[in-house]
């Protein structure tokens, strides 16, 4: 649309803006021609104005320049909103994943000593055990579980010791 077409369609929309400005809802219950004799004056300063200034088609493209970011200004809103959005979600979620670390720390650290009481109560068995056979060897060896042959020579063994430091 050239110029000569911009200028009677903003004439239009500028009348139909300022009439609605005006009169609000009255214009929902008012009689045909009704107000004709209040916005005759203005409907003819608007005419001569967009009939005689170079302004108004420059004025109305930049009507349109302002409606154009306006609304990249809305889309770039929007776009923050989102945004935003998705670092909350990523706050929570990095939230969430502190708490799991922070519940694995606990589990981990709780099974490390369980796993190290097993260890443990497992060596003391073995010793345990260990020594059982040790006696068990000791007493098949000496022939008998009270040890009577071992225990003769000991204190034969020590007597000999006792001697031999107490006489030299």
């Amino acid at each position: 649309m050239g110029v000569s077409g911009r200028v009677p369609f903003a004439f239009l929309e500028d009348i139909h803006q300022r009439f609605v400005k005006t009169y609000g809802r009255a214009i929902l219950s008012a009689q045909a021609y009704g107000m004709n004799d209040e916005f005759s004056r203005v409907l003819s300063q608007q005419m001569e104005y967009y009939s005689n200034d170079q302004n108004a088609d420059r004025i109305n493209r930049l009507k349109g320049e302002m409606s154009q970011v306006r609304t990249v200004m809305l889309e770039n809103i929007d776009k923050v909103l989102e945004r935003g959005d998705r670092l909350e979600i990523l706050v929570h979620k990095t939230a969430t994943m502190q708490n799991n670390t922070l519940r694995f720390k606990k589990q981990s650290r709780r099974y490390r000593n369980a796993v190290w009481r097993r260890n443990v109560k497992l060596m003391f068995a073995l010793i345990f055990l260990l020594l059982v056979l040790v006696y068990v060897l000791v007493a098949f060896a000496c022939h008998g579980l009270t040890l009577p042959t071992c225990l003769r020579n000991s204190i034969k063994l020590l007597s000999w010791v006792d001697n031999f430091i107490f006489d030299n």
